[in-house]
């Protein structure tokens, strides 16, 4: 029974082909390890992620959908390893938390799309949904990483993101949340480039992640000034400090300079340990470019 149902048996499908004597002398030996309530595992996957997931489904008997912390995960957006379920209902189902799992109620809410979607086989809150409520039970890098990288490769778009966060008034840190949507929607797409937009370039009169066809491809200039045809790149350490990057970063380099269009870039130590003089070195390119066009 166990191999059939992927390593997890809940109390009721057992008892319908077995004696309760074999499955509480299997518990009791340890060859079963129980999970939750009813729901028992394989010893060796009494640890593992996704099957104690699959497990809160089966407690849930129908009632509930993955979400918050839980739900991102099984979005594939990055997530602490570590914590318990999290599963959501609501408030009329009389389903309990328990030890590893948290049972969240949430008023209007229904099984079905668009609230809750198919992921690895579970029930799973929406995207926009699971970003927003993660927000409070997240610290720093680790509760702004899911909203970026779920905006990133266009999973969703900062206005479907302010949608989800306007169904949550008293969201704790509600603000940050919004505030770090609007410099999505202003064009940042990375911590260094919400950096830059905040503490260096803001007020400058660039455009954000502006798409440019270079050599047939569709490609983004982190900050381009329209007028004076200069593109400021933000050299972040993990997509360029290798060999591969850097002649990825000068063949584009050129193809631009052969649209009349000058790059300069900021490497990441600069940008964080020089803000001031890296914001007054742009401000002088800005002028001088636009002085020799006008």
């Amino acid at each position: 029974m166990l191999a059939d149902s992927g390593g997890l048996l809940r109390r009721e499908d057992a008892l319908a082909v077995l004696h309760h004597d074999v499955l509480d002398r299997a518990v009791w030996s340890g060859r079963l390890v129980q999970v939750y309530p009813r729901v028992y595992v394989d010893p060796g996957l009494a640890s593992d992620p996704g099957t104690l997931v699959r497990a809160a489904v089966a407690y849930a008997g129908g009632m509930a959908a993955v979400s918050h912390v839980t739900g991102l995960a099984l979005w594939r957006l990055p997530v602490p390893a570590t914590g318990p379920v999290h599963l959501t209902t609501w408030p009329s189902r009389h389903l309990r938390g328990t030890p590893g799992l948290v049972v969240h109620r949430r008023e209007r809410f229904t099984l079905a799309p668009p609230d809750v979607l198919w992921r690895s086989g579970c029930p799973v809150v929406r995207l926009e949904r699971c970003v927003v409520d993660s927000w409070p039970l997240l610290d720093g890098d680790a509760r702004r990483a899911p909203v970026i990288q779920a905006v990133v490769p266009r999973m969703t778009r900062p206005g479907r993101m302010r949608v989800a966060l306007d169904a949550v008034p008293r969201l704790g840190g509600r603000r940050h949340l919004a505030n770090l949507i609007d410099l999505l929607d202003a064009g940042c797409r990375s911590e260094l480039e919400l950096w830059g937009y905040v503490v260096v370039f803001r007020g400058l009169g660039l455009r954000w992640q502006v798409p440019m066809r270079i050599d047939g491809r569709k490609c983004y200039l982190d900050l381009y000034d329209e007028v004076g045809r200069v593109n400021f790149e933000l050299d972040g350490r993990k997509y360029h400090s290798g060999v591969v990057d850097r002649e990825r970063d000068l063949r584009r380099d050129a193809a631009l300079a052969a649209m009349g269009i000058t790059v300069v870039r900021f490497t990441h130590d600069r940008l964080v340990r020089e803000p001031g003089a890296v914001r007054d070195q742009a401000a002088a390119i800005l002028a001088a470019r636009r002085r020799l066009v006008a």
